[in-house]
């Protein structure tokens, strides 16, 4: 290979970094990006399967209000510990063995949970789903960063987490035609075709260069690198020099990466960007049906058909996030998408929400901002923490998430009774304060290596 002309001694983390930052966008990066992807894809939809099927499973088993809703949490619950047990996991055993076990675990559980005959069997099966559903797409976003250059980094990594926006929209649409049709169990079972890409990605998916160098397993990372080197000269041609090298200092991940003096300042940051941005789209996406229905007293379609502009509003966020992050800069499109988010709440706020269209565009904007801010939390949390650490960061980091995903919901419940003013006057402050604190404190990582970045 090219990189002998480097020597053996030459062999380092830092040189393994500079070997994959001359790597163009090739075929393989698509491949990897389709197989990862793809489980993203099913990751979200199997965490809105339930969602789908509970209309039909409520009145079937005589659920009270009560249970319903804790069936949708107990997957929270479960991504909680899931996130932090395959953070764990894949910095102490790999990348790919952590992916494929947790998309194992929530594929597996997606057919049990579509075999199940009672209340008490779904809640303990979404519970075990939640637990691999909750160490796939931290996990999943890890590699991807890790196998990503500096230049145009924002954009190939936000393409790919995009298709877990994708998912939330399609679950919705898929589950209005299919359970009607073909039963609730059907969206779970659907839900387990990740099962087939399990053995695929363990054959043709090497271990991330970069985990197994900052491992001090350089014989391994570059045989890897080799690997993927040996596919991109085949579709692309001769690689460019090796760039200069960045010095890594080969040590034990520890919690001093992550809270340690001189790293609280950026976690503040990736924790509030994670819980901002998921905070107001679980919140109002998940209530804005409901509101239609109760509050303006339109019918189900209508509400449910409004319901869906949050959905795609998230979607378009997510897109737009990915192609300008780049070019606006990490730190400049935070600021821009909370206070967009918190105006857009708060002038509804502001002119009282009378009417059915205020609130649905001013709701829509704002969830358009929101899908902005919640997805680049995925690109900006693993290219702030060094690799020995990137993983548990990642997973720790989306755990706001899930904790967000839960508290949403739950302050629009006891929050709304005071009127729904209210509601949109909590969701404005709370992002618009969270703008102040990323503006002051986020560093901006575009353009940079990881190496650069954090070592």
């Amino acid at each position: 290979m090219e990189h002998a002309a480097n020597g053996r001694q030459a062999l380092s983390a830092g040189l393994i970094g500079a070997r994959i930052e001359r790597l163009p966008i090739s075929r393989w990066h698509v491949r990897a990006r389709i197989l990862i992807g793809t489980a993203t894809f099913f990751d979200a939809f199997d965490a809105l399967a339930t969602a789908q099927a509970l209309p039909v499973i409520v009145p079937a088993w005589h659920l009270t209000s009560p249970q319903a809703g804790f069936v949708i949490s107990a997957a929270y619950v479960g991504q909680i510990f899931g996130s932090l047990f395959f953070g764990w996991l894949a910095e102490r055993h790999g990348r790919v063995r952590a992916l494929a076990l947790a998309i194992t675990i929530f594929a597996v559980m997606s057919i049990a949970c579509g075999m199940a005959d009672s209340y008490h069997h779904l809640l303990v099966f979404r519970i075990i789903q939640g637990f691999g559903l909750g160490g796939e797409v931290p996990i999943a976003a890890t590699y991807i960063s890790e196998i990503a250059k500096a230049h145009g980094r924002g954009k190939f990594v936000l393409l790919y987490e995009n298709l877990f926006a994708f998912g939330l929209v399609i679950s919705g649409f898929i589950g209005s035609l299919v359970v009607p049709t073909f039963g609730w169990r059907v969206m779970f079972f659907a839900g387990a075709t990740p099962l087939i890409l399990v053995p695929i990605m363990l054959a043709r998916l090497p271990e991330s260069p970069r985990w197994l160098a900052a491992r001090g397993r350089l014989e391994e990372a570059d045989a890897a690198l080799s690997t993927i080197e040996a596919e991109v000269v085949r579709t692309k041609g001769p690689l460019a020099p090796v760039p200069p090298v960045v010095p890594v200092e080969l040590v034990k991940g520890s919690w001093r990466d992550i809270l340690g003096p001189g790293n609280v300042g950026k976690t503040i940051v990736v924790w509030t960007l994670w819980f901002t941005g998921y905070l107001v789209y679980y919140g109002l996406g998940t209530w804005m049906p409901t509101l239609y229905r109760t509050v303006f007293n339109l019918d189900v379609a209508h509400s449910l058909r409004l319901g869906m502009f949050a959905n795609f509003a998230v979607f378009g966020g997510s897109l737009a996030c990915a192609l300008l992050i780049d070019r606006l800069g990490r730190r400049r499109l935070f600021v821009i998408t909370l206070v967009g988010e918190g105006a857009s709440l708060l002038l509804l706020w502001a002119i009282g929400a009378q009417s059915v269209v205020q609130v649905a565009v001013l709701t829509s904007l704002a969830c358009f901002f929101a899908g902005s801010a919640g997805i680049s939390a995925y690109l900006y949390t693993p290219e702030v923490y060094p690799t020995r650490s990137r993983a548990m960061a990642t997973a720790l980091g989306s755990s706001w998430l899930r904790l967000a995903s839960m508290l949403g919901p739950s302050i629009v419940g006891l929050m709304v009774g005071g009127g729904i003013g209210t509601v949109f006057l909590l969701f404005a402050i709370v992002p618009l304060m969270a703008s102040a604190i990323v503006g002051a404190l986020a560093v901006e990582t575009a353009g940079r290596s990881l190496e650069e970045i954090s070592g």
